[in-house]
C-alpha cells in the first residue's frame, strides 16, 4: 500500500504512536537536563554497616559546618538504630519506636512500618520516621544494618503514606 492510498483513518494509530514517543522523549530529556533522580543523593542519605561513624569518615566529612535540628536528630537516630541493629537483625515496631524516642524523636509523632506481612511472615526491613522542621528523618533496619535518610515532609504533614502510628 502506498502513502497515497492510506486514508486518514489508517494514519491515526501512527499519529498516536508518534505523540506517545515524543512525549516520552521530552520527559526523558527533561529529567536528564534537570538532574532528577529517584534515589537520594549522598548529602541526604547516610548508611552504616553496624558501627557509628568516625571523625574521619566520609559521612562526617560531608557534614555542613552548621547542622540543622533535622541533621542533629538524624545523627542521633543513626546511632540509636545502629545500636538496635547490632542487638537484633530484625527488630519489631516497639523496638523501632523505642530507638527513635531514645534518639530524641517525639513518641506521638513517630511513624513505624509494619513488622509482619498480612500472612504473618516477618518483613525483610522495618522503617521508622519522625518529622522535624518540614523534613522527615527516616531510619531503616535490614539484616541488622541501619540506613538513614532525610527527606521532605509530605503534603499531609506526615512522613509515610497511610497511617503507621
Amino acid at each position: 500500500m502506498t502513502s497515497q492510498n492510506m486514508t486518514s483513518r489508517q494514519l491515526r494509530p501512527v499519529a498516536q504512536l508518534f505523540r506517545v514517543a515524543v512525549t516520552a522523549l521530552v520527559l526523558a530529556v527533561t529529567l536528564a537536563a534537570t538532574g532528577c533522580s529517584l534515589l537520594p543523593s549522598d548529602a541526604t542519605s547516610l548508611e552504616t554497616t553496624g558501627s557509628a561513624p568516625t571523625v574521619g569518615s566520609t559521612a562526617a566529612a560531608k557534614a555542613p559546618q552548621s547542622q540543622s535540628d533535622a541533621d542533629v536528630l538524624a545523627a542521633k537516630v543513626k546511632v540509636s538504630l545502629t545500636k538496635l541493629g547490632n542487638a537484633t537483625k530484625s527488630p519489631n515496631r516497639e523496638q523501632m519506636t523505642a530507638a527513635m524516642v531514645e534518639a530524641g524523636a517525639s513518641k506521638e509523632k513517630v511513624e513505624v512500618s509494619i513488622d509482619n506481612t498480612p500472612t504473618g511472615l516477618a518483613v525483610d526491613a522495618i522503617e521508622a520516621a519522625a518529622p522535624m522542621a518540614r523534613q522527615c528523618i527516616i531510619g531503616q533496619v535490614r539484616d541488622g544494618k541501619a540506613s538513614i535518610a532525610v527527606l521532605p515532609l509530605l503534603a499531609s504533614g506526615r512522613c509515610f503514606v497511610g497511617d503507621q502510628h
